[in-house]
């Protein structure tokens, strides 16, 4: 069932109250924001749009930037904010339904207690993430086919995209990260991430200055040594080091050149040979016979 108490608030609410700064920065997450949309095709005429709020900086962020880009944007497009209570011991159930009442945003709790269930699966001391997003990800995909959404909307930023391109090229031996536009596998949805260009940093100084009922994401139990804690830490210190490198490695993620890399599947090595001055391809040299003409020079 979807929710919503009160008519939608006028976009002008949302600056209400903002300092200068606090509305250049919106401004900017605005911009960053709908430049991903548009590079990415992810927002089409009529969508409805379900935005999964968490209660983190990051997805309160996302659906008030959308909203606002909702009222200015030459398409027309529907939101529904949608939260999974997973059942986490003291997770503050009341909050998102107050919020996004007042907020008069169309809403939907989904109650489902996976909490117990990775609890149950999930050794003691080990890493319950895994698990716990295959879960939540199937389960969201089943309520945005109930609820009729064409696309889903992460709130993953820069930073996420970052680090999960780091922990695949430094642990898993592959160059691949979270895409800003991405189709499931069974090919029913369509996940969007339209914060895909904007720093970390901007949302949790958009959250203090819009003043969100943040709800703490370690509800589950601190996991101090996750790798991705490690390479997080790792980028902010490359930053520091070296200012903008963050953006040229985003950049870098969209300027890829196959036939530097290694990948064979990607690009046809084998079938690169000199050209002669005809511009027509010499014959390739067995390695055999190339060992042969060395030893017949000496």
């Amino acid at each position: 069932m979807i929710e919503s108490t009160n008519p939608q608030p006028r976009p002008s609410d949302r600056i209400a109250g903002l300092t200068g700064e606090a509305r250049k920065l919106q401004t900017r997450l605005c911009r960053l924001t709908g430049q991903a949309i548009a590079d990415y095709g992810m927002i089409d005429e009529g969508d409805t749009i379900m935005v999964c709020l968490s209660g983190g900086k990051d997805s309160y962020g996302l659906l008030d930037i959308l909203l606002l880009l909702q009222s200015r944007a030459p398409i027309s497009y529907n939101i529904v904010a949608v939260n999974l209570d997973q059942k986490q011991p003291g997770f503050p159930a009341h909050v998102l339904p107050e919020y996004l009442s007042k907020l008069g945003v169309p809403f939907r709790i989904e109650t489902r207690d996976t909490y117990s269930t990775v609890k149950r699966v999930i050794p003691e001391g080990e890493t319950m993430c895994s698990l716990c997003s295959r879960l939540r990800r199937a389960i969201l995909y089943q309520v945005a086919t109930e609820l009729g959404a064409t696309k889903i909307a992460l709130g993953h930023h820069r930073e996420d995209i970052l680090e999960t391109f780091v922990l695949n090229m430094l642990y898993n031996g592959a160059l691949k990260t979270m895409p800003p536009k991405l189709g499931s596998d069974d090919g029913r949805h369509v996940v969007i991430r339209p914060l895909a260009y904007v720093p970390e940093s901007d949302l949790a100084a958009y959250a203090e200055a819009r003043r969100f009922p943040i709800i703490p994401c370690d509800l589950c139990g601190s996991q101090e040594h996750l790798k991705r804690k490690v390479v997080k830490s790792l980028l902010g210190t490359w930053e520091q080091e070296s200012p903008g490198c963050l953006d040229s490695m985003l950049a870098a993620l969209g300027n890829v050149a196959p036939s530097h890399l290694l990948d064979r599947a990607l690009y046809d090595f084998q079938a690169l040979e000199p050209e002669r001055e005809t511009g027509r391809p010499t014959e390739a040299i067995h390695p055999a016979s190339l060992q042969s003409l060395k030893s017949s020079s000496r």
